[in-house]
C-alpha cells in the first residue's frame, strides 16, 4: 500500500451540531486516485468529534444532538474548567465520549459506507470555529 494523499480539510460549523462531510471526503478520494485502500481522518481538536451516522432522515441528527445535550448539560456545577464559557467543558466531555479519528475502506474508488451512512463533524461549541481534519488516503491507484 502506498500513500496517495495527505491533506488538511477545514470545516466550520455554523454552531453546535452535525455537519455532513461525506461529499468532501469522496472528492478527496477521487483526487487521490485511490482504487482500493483506506481513508483515515484525524480531527485536531478536543471540543468537536467525528461520527458515522444515518444521513437520510434529519430527525436522526436532531435526536442525537438533543440526547447528547441532555446527557452532558451546560452549567453543571460539577465543572471547574469554566474560563472559556459555559459550553467549553461540556464540549470536552462530549468529545471524550465520541471520537476524533476513524478509518473508512475505499473499494473501487468509493467510500465503502453503508446505504444510509454519512460522515459528520460534530461541533460541540456554540460559536463557529474552523476545525482541521487531517485526511490521509493510502492504497493502490485506480
Amino acid at each position: 500500500m502506498e500513500w496517495l494523499l495527505r491533506q488538511s480539510l477545514t470545516v466550520t460549523a455554523p454552531s453546535q451540531g452535525l455537519v455532513e462531510i461525506t461529499g468532501q471526503l469522496a472528492g478527496l478520494c477521487r483526487q487521490a486516485g485511490c482504487g482500493q485502500g483506506l481513508l483515515h481522518l484525524f480531527l485536531q481538536h478536543t471540543s468537536a468529534s467525528l461520527i458515522i451516522q444515518e444521513n437520510a432522515d434529519p430527525a436522526v441528527v436532531h435526536d442525537l444532538e438533543a440526547f447528547l445535550a441532555r446527557l452532558v448539560p451546560e452549567g453543571d456545577s460539577l465543572y471547574t474548567h469554566t474560563q472559556e464559557g459555559p459550553d467549553d467543558m461540556p464540549a470536552h466531555v462530549k468529545g471524550a465520549l465520541t471520537a476524533v479519528s476513524m478509518t473508512i475502506p475505499v473499494v473501487d474508488g468509493q467510500l465503502a459506507l453503508g446505504t444510509w451512512q454519512g460522515v459528520f463533524l460534530w461541533e460541540h461549541r456554540r460559536a463557529p470555529r474552523p476545525r482541521q481534519i487531517l485526511v490521509t488516503v493510502t492504497g493502490a491507484g485506480s
